[in-house]
């Protein structure tokens, strides 16, 4: 399945149903009596954040959603029926905004979590109720914009080709393609990490560049996924294999993080060292150390398999206290 995480939809509620003006005389009344009845209330357009759902595909395919309208009211004071409400369901992290005002409508961030965009039209008033008939109002009609924000534990930033998705499917069970040129990850792929007393997600990001915070390469696509993470963990190609230096991409990578936004500037990030089995890593690491010796950094080899142990007890630690009640 395809992973959309941006739709935009067109949305309209049901109008209400018209009330009735209808009176009734038989031979003994000197005068009719009124006996219109109410028209229905329309639809509302209703959206829940399903845990089941996990991308915005179907969105793209079908952009349009309405409601019913209410009934019409009737005579003998009879009562239209209320229109049938749609519900839409996307995924947990969904953010729902509306086009033409750019307001944020709600952020779903907990699965069950529902919201009403666009309330059904009030049925009309019949002539049993008042003397003169009430004519219902139209249903509420949008334009919104789906924006899906992946939710995970752990986040695992760095530059293409710097070994994330070997890591992610070192620590955990999903197996995420691999291969040796840029953008192999082009869609967020999230793996679970069980330990003997716990477990937490991890989540593969697609590969930064420079420039990425103006949009270049994945850009936004790639750094609004790693705003919803508690933690980040940044991967560096410490063999420099693709004629890089491992402390340009350290300090670039910092640089994006920083100029996207004040939430992924400050977020806790853990600084891996990987392909340390590769000619040149302990050298590189050397240069590293010696140059940001108040830096943490952790040598791995997640081909290897090298030092994972002491990574993902080091995340277990930081998700502990980073999910602790502020006091």
């Amino acid at each position: 399945m395809a992973f959309v995480d941006t739709a935009k939809i067109k949305i309209k509620s049901g109008g209400g149903g018209k009330g009735c003006e209808s009176h009734y005389r038989d031979l003994w009344m000197r005068y009719p009596c009124a006996d219109g009845g109410d028209g229905g209330d329309g639809g509302d357009i209703e959206v829940v954040a399903d845990s089941h759902i996990q991308t915005l595909l179907d969105f793209r395919f079908n952009q349009h959603y309405q409601a019913e309208r209410g009934g019409h009211g009737t005579s003998k004071g009879a009562a239209g029926r209320d229109g049938k409400d749609c519900l839409l369901r996307v995924p947990v992290g969904t953010i729902l905004i509306d086009e033409e005002t750019g307001l944020l409508i709600r952020d779903l961030s907990t699965a069950g979590e529902h919201v009403i965009v666009a309330r059904g039209g009030k049925g009309g008033i019949g002539n049993k109720r008042r003397k003169v008939v009430v004519p219902p109002t139209p249903g509420e009609e949008k334009t919104i914009r789906l924006e899906l924000k992946v939710i995970a534990d752990v986040g695992i930033v760095g530059f293409p080709n710097a070994g994330k998705s070997t890591l992610i499917s070192s620590i955990s069970k999903v197996k995420s393609k691999i291969a040796n040129y840029p953008f192999t990850t082009k869609q967020p792929i999230l793996g679970i990490v069980e330990t003997d007393t716990t477990s937490f997600v991890v989540a593969d990001l697609p590969g930064l560049i420079e420039g990425a915070h103006l949009g270049k390469g994945l850009g936004h696509r790639f750094l609004k996924h790693a705003e919803r993470t508690k933690i980040l963990v940044q991967v560096v190609d410490m063999s420099g294999t693709e004629e890089r230096d491992p402390l340009e991409d350290y300090e670039t990578i910092i640089f994006e993080l920083e100029q996207y936004s004040e939430l992924l500037a400050h977020k806790h990030r853990i600084v891996v060292g990987n392909k340390m089995d590769l000619p040149g890593a302990k050298k590189n690491m050397k240069r590293f150390r010696k140059e940001y010796p108040g830096v943490k950094i952790f040598d791995i080899s997640a081909l290897e398999r090298d030092g994972l142990e002491v990574l993902v007890d080091e995340m277990l630690a930081i998700l502990k206290v980073a999910v602790l009640p502020k006091a």
